[in-house]
């Protein structure tokens, strides 16, 4: 299963970070911030989806943008024969910064706020979607073209570190991002969120996506130019990028889907099945659950979406950042049912976009506490389309929230082999989040 992470709240001063100086000037009434600088122009996080758009040549208008997108099959003559036909590029070339004005908009503020007067995650999560694919346009952009024959597409979120756990509703936020690592067909987006507040702009977080390129019908892979770092900075970058797409395999080949546990794991699972166990019976059937515990049947919340054409992404397609919008709330609900107060996010492992969501699905999303330490909760949720000509249902997303609780919460148990490995698998990614490899 492939590894992609958010990081455990830290703030170390060694943590790797870019470091963006707010530009001079005072602090308007509220967050609002001074201008953006230096030298690059700046989207506001509105314009990103009609910048998107234009690039792939496509319209607002239903009937329109399904006419656009049938158009787009002509321009599968433009795309290269191999990449070496591609002009390489640097990551100045794709950086952009986009500004969320929440400071001085307050019709925009509203669509951001949630009812405990801080920002929508969710909505954070979309426009970090929208930027990465913008931002791997940047990098392949031919100026010589109308409209680029790329359709870049969200493959997976490789990690997300969180450097605050408080997001103000009313200060200007700032996205600033570019690529980091480009293979033949794959590019990978370091993007960055701050928020101006108290006279400066400070990290609020730090984010890895994974971006791949396909032909204007998004059915093949397509080349895309290949990326020249520039200095010590971005070679190490560079590099990171090779050893995380090292890392994803591995973690893909050791998944419990494919391996049995590990030794270790085996002795995890049995002792809490001992521990279950009816000590005034002499049998393997006989269950009882321990005090302060929940059965993992029993943590179970689920959703449905209608998939509405609104939702589309510029490919006729059900947009990625809605999904893991929609995933992340109910995460988040379960884990506030479980644990009996509000949690804050801690960490979002293993994004994971197997399938394409068509419009008009049915979209169902199953959330399971799987995996419980202290006062921590590891939420699996797990997305499926139904398809009503065939009677089946096809996995489109699986996703893992870690979320802390106000106070310890009960430990979750599982009853079935099934449950156990989701139970190890959630560790799996608890230990990563907070340790950086699983303490097997």
């Amino acid at each position: 299963m492939l590894r992609l992470r958010f990081r455990v709240l830290r703030s170390l001063p060694s943590m790797l970070c870019r470091s963006i100086s707010s530009g001079p000037g005072s602090s308007p009434a509220g967050g609002q911030a001074p201008d953006m600088a230096e030298g690059h122009s700046h989207l506001l996080v509105n314009d990103v989806r009609n910048r998107l758009r234009e690039i792939v040549g496509v319209s607002t208008n239903w009937s329109d943008h399904r006419q656009a997108m049938k158009d787009r099959t002509s321009l599968s003559s433009l795309l290269a024969k191999c990449q070496e036909d591609l002009p390489p590029r640097r990551m100045k070339d794709s950086y952009i910064e986009i500004h969320l004005p929440l400071g001085s908009q307050h019709g925009l503020r509203e669509k951001y706020l949630n009812v405990h007067n801080s920002v929508r995650f969710g909505r954070i999560l979309e426009d970090l979607d929208s930027l990465g694919v913008l931002i791997c346009y940047s990098h392949t952009k031919d100026p010589s073209l109308q409209r680029s024959p790329l359709s870049i597409v969200t493959a997976l979120v490789d990690k997300i570190d969180m450097r605050k756990n408080i997001i103000y509703p009313d200060c200007d936020i700032k996205f600033t991002g570019h690529v980091s690592w480009v293979g033949k067909t794959s590019m990978e987006a370091k993007m960055h969120m701050l928020q101006y507040h108290d006279g400066a702009y400070s990290p609020v977080l730090d984010a890895t996506f994974v971006m791949v390129a396909r032909d204007p019908e998004n059915k093949r892979a397509a080349f895309v130019n290949p990326l020249i770092p520039e200095g010590p900075e971005e070679e190490a970058l560079f590099k990171q990028g090779e050893v995380n797409k090292t890392r994803r395999s591995e973690i893909k080949t050791a998944s419990l889907l494919k391996m049995a546990p590990t030794a270790e794991e085996r002795k995890i699972v049995h002792s809490m099945f001992l521990n279950t166990l009816d000590s005034t019976t002499v049998s393997f059937r006989s269950r009882v659950l321990p005090p302060n515990s929940v059965w993992m049947e029993d943590a179970k919340l689920k959703g449905l979406e209608i998939c509405h054409p609104q939702e589309r992404n510029i490919f006729n397609r059900i947009f990625g950042g809605f999904l893991m919008r929609k995933a992340y709330e109910l995460g988040w609900a379960n884990a506030c049912t479980y644990g009996g107060s509000r949690p804050h996010l801690v960490a979002v492992d293993d994004i994971m976009f197997q399938k394409p969501v068509e419009i008009g699905s049915l979209l169902f999303l199953s959330s399971q506490v799987c995996y419980t330490k202290t006062n921590h909760i590891q939420v699996r949720v797990h997305t499926e389309v139904f398809d009503s000509q065939s009677g089946k249902h096809n996995t489109t997303n699986i996703f893992h929230f870690t979320f802390c609780s106000e106070k310890e919460v009960p430990q979750i148990v599982p009853k079935s082999y099934g449950e156990s490995m989701l139970y190890l698998d959630g560790k799996r990614h608890f230990d990563i989040t907070f340790n950086g490899t699983p303490a097997v």
